[in-house]
């Protein structure tokens, strides 16, 4: 090895791994860390056998499974360290390989537990990465055998209600007397006042607008309830002026039992001023916190 300041010339070591994850030249004793192999896992699934899942992975990572008894960690070998980078694009990349294979995984083994994306489990000095994906399978296998049994035959839904505001803002101008009122005063009342009482009457039109929408997802919601085996509440997102999201839902059922849900979506669907996205079935991400 030889070193100008201007350019570095490194003979490649002939290297052999140690017990303390160290990298180690046979000829001058030179040492080297190196992060120790790790195993990326992506969820458990429901089988017990040994199989390969190709090149599906993050960065076309090799995926296959690690067993224990009846259940199995779907998993890809990788260095000891979390997946992170500046570039939000390539993050991106990452966490739909992540959910490709959990879906990949669900199809081929009918139920799985999916982990939260960048779950690594390590190597330790005297035990490698996967034996210890192993005694974590074997520790928690009363644990996961439970949610396993919970979830079979099961699926997660996205249910998301919108309604048109402006549609919802006239039919309760229609109705609400005081509304009225305000509006057959304001077109007698000079121009000071009139505005006055168009600010006192927006005021109340969006109460009453919260009160309609507090209502309505009250009742949909028990609509929705009904079909389902659970359900989980999700931050509702800005859509644009002309389309309101009122209720955003992730709902975990009986596969057998979605057509039951659809149906009476579809009834909702259909009442004016209303839109309905019903999205599935995917993985239960939303039902299972492990990672």
């Amino acid at each position: 090895m030889w070193d100008d300041n201007k350019s570095v010339l490194i003979q490649r070591p002939e290297v052999v791994e140690t017990k303390e994850a160290k990298v180690e030249t046979k000829d001058e004793g030179f040492i080297l860390k190196i992060h120790p192999e790790g195993r990326y896992l992506y969820c458990v699934a429901d089988s017990g056998k040994r199989a390969d899942l190709g090149k599906l992975g993050l960065d076309g990572r090799e995926v296959y499974t690690i067993p224990f008894v009846d259940l199995c960690a779907v998993v890809h070998n990788c260095p000891s360290e979390p997946y992170k980078s500046e570039d939000n694009e390539k993050v991106k990349r990452w966490v739909m390989a992540h959910e490709k294979v959990v879906e990949v995984a669900w199809e081929r083994f009918g139920t799985v537990l999916p982990v939260s994306f960048d779950t690594i489990i390590k190597s330790e000095k005297d035990r490698g990465a996967e034996e210890n994906v192993k005694n974590w399978l074997k520790e928690d296998y009363a644990h996961l055998k439970q949610k396993m049994d919970k979830m079979r035959g099961k699926a997660e839904y996205g249910v998301q209600i919108f309604w048109d505001p402006k549609f919802i803002a006239d039919e309760i101008a229609k109705t609400n007397e005081e509304i009225k009122n305000l509006n057959h005063e304001m077109k007698s009342k000079s121009k000071g006042m009139a505005y006055m009482l168009k600010q006192k009457l927006e005021n109340l039109l969006k109460k009453e607008m919260e009160k309609k929408a507090d209502l309505c997802f009250k009742e949909i919601y028990a609509k929705i309830k009904k079909c389902v085996d659970e359900t989980k509440v999700e931050k509702t997102k800005r859509i644009d002026d002309k389309s309101q999201m009122l209720m955003n839902l992730s709902c975990l059922l009986d596969k057998e039992k979605c057509k039951e849900l659809g149906e009476e979506l579809e009834e909702i669907n259909k009442q004016e001023g209303y839109t309905v996205r019903f999205t599935g079935p995917w993985p239960p991400y939303s039902f299972v916190a492990l990672g």
